[in-house]
C-alpha cells in the first residue's frame, strides 16, 4: 500500500481518538491532517503505522487541548462538544465503549482529566491499545501510564450514571418526546422527563442562550411547549437524527440552514439531562449555519400582540 492508502485506511481510527481528547470536530480533523503532513515527511517507513500514526495524533491532540484548555476557562456560559452525527470508526469487538464514550455525557466527565490522563483513558480504555503503545503515544513509562489510567478511571467512575438505558429503550422514549414537542403537549412531554431533568445549552456568546439551565420536569416541558409551536410558526423545523450516539435532532430554518442540535441523556427510563449547541463555531461541520439572532427576533415580532 502506498503512503496515502495506509493513511486513509486510518483516518476515522485517528479522528475518532483526537475527537474524544479534543471534543472538537474541526480540532480533530486539524489534528489528523498535521499527522498526515509528519507521516508525509517521515524518510523512513515505520514497523507499525497504525502505532505511529494513533502516537502521533495523541500528541499533537494533547498539545492542542492543553490551549484549548485556556479558551474553556474565558467561555460564556456553559461549554459542551461540538456536535458529532456519525462516528467515523468501526470496531465490532468495542461497539459499546466506542458509543459510550462519544456520548455528550461521557465527552463532558473527560474535562475533569488531566490531558494526559484523558489521553491515556481513551486509548486504553476505548480503543484498547496495550499499556506499550499508550505510553510509546504520550511520552510516559508503562508505570506511570498505568498509575495516569487509575485516577482517570476513578473521576471517570465517580460521574457517571446508576443506570445505563437500552439503545432500543432510548430511541423509544426519544420517539415520543419528540412528538410531544412536536404537538406542544405539555403533560406528555412532563411525562417523561427526570423530576430534576436539567435543559442546558451552549450559545458561547455568540448567540441566544438560557440565561442559566432550566430545572425541573414541569418548568422545562412548559418551556419547551411554549417556544417550540412558536419557531414552527417562523418555519423552524427538527427532525430526529442522533447526536453523540445518543437520541437528538437537528433544528433548521426555513431555508435548511442549521439552527442548533439537541441531545438527550435518557436513563433509568427517563430523559435526564436536554443539552442544546447553538453556538455558530460549533455547527459548521453540520451544514450551513442559520442566523440565531435573526431568528430570536422574528419569533418576537410574531409573539407580540397584534397592534
Amino acid at each position: 500500500m502506498s503512503k496515502v492508502e495506509e493513511f486513509e485506511e486510518l483516518r476515522p481510527l485517528l479522528f475518532s481518538i483526537a475527537y474524544r481528547i479534543l471534543g472538537s470536530v474541526g480540532e480533530a480533523e486539524d489534528a489528523v491532517q498535521e499527522t498526515w503532513l509528519r507521516f508525509d515527511g517521515s524518510a523512513t517507513r515505520p514497523t507499525s503505522t497504525k502505532a505511529f500514526l494513533s502516537a502521533a495524533v495523541t500528541r499533537i491532540s494533547i498539545d492542542v487541548l492543553r490551549s484549548a484548555r485556556v479558551r474553556r476557562e474565558e467561555y460564556v456560559g456553559p461549554w459542551f462538544p461540538e456536535p458529532l452525527l456519525a462516528d467515523p470508526y468501526e470496531d465490532p469487538a468495542r461497539s459499546v465503549e466506542l458509543a459510550d464514550s462519544v456520548s455528550m455525557a461521557a465527552l463532558l466527565l473527560l474535562e475533569r482529566l488531566s490531558p494526559l490522563e484523558r489521553a491515556v483513558f481513551v486509548l486504553r480504555e476505548v480503543f484498547g491499545f496495550g499499556f506499550d503503545e499508550v505510553a510509546a503515544a504520550v511520552g510516559r513509562s508503562e508505570a506511570a501510564c498505568r498509575q495516569l489510567l487509575v485516577r482517570a478511571r476513578r473521576h471517570m467512575e465517580a460521574g457517571r450514571p446508576r443506570f445505563e438505558a437500552a439503545r432500543e429503550e432510548r430511541e423509544e422514549l426519544a420517539s415520543r418526546f419528540f412528538d410531544a414537542l412536536r404537538e406542544g403537549d405539555v403533560a406528555g412531554l412532563r411525562e417523561l422527563l427526570a423530576a430534576d431533568v436539567a435543559m442546558v445549552g451552549d450559545g458561547g456568546g455568540k448567540a441566544p442562550q438560557l440565561a442559566r439551565p432550566v430545572v425541573g420536569a414541569d418548568n422545562v416541558a412548559r418551556l419547551l411547549a411554549s417556544v417550540v409551536p412558536w419557531l414552527a410558526r417562523i418555519d423552524v423545523t427538527f427532525a430526529p437524527h442522533e447526536v453523540n450516539g445518543q437520541p437528538g435532532a437537528i433544528f433548521r430554518d426555513r431555508d435548511g440552514k442549521v439552527l442548533h442540535t439537541m441531545a438527550l441523556d435518557v436513563l433509568d427510563g427517563q430523559i435526564q439531562t436536554i443539552r442544546s449547541v447553538i453556538n455558530p463555531d460549533k455547527l459548521g461541520h453540520v451544514g450551513p449555519v442559520a442566523d440565531a439572532w435573526a431568528i430570536h427576533r422574528e419569533v418576537r415580532q410574531v409573539r407580540r400582540p397584534a397592534q
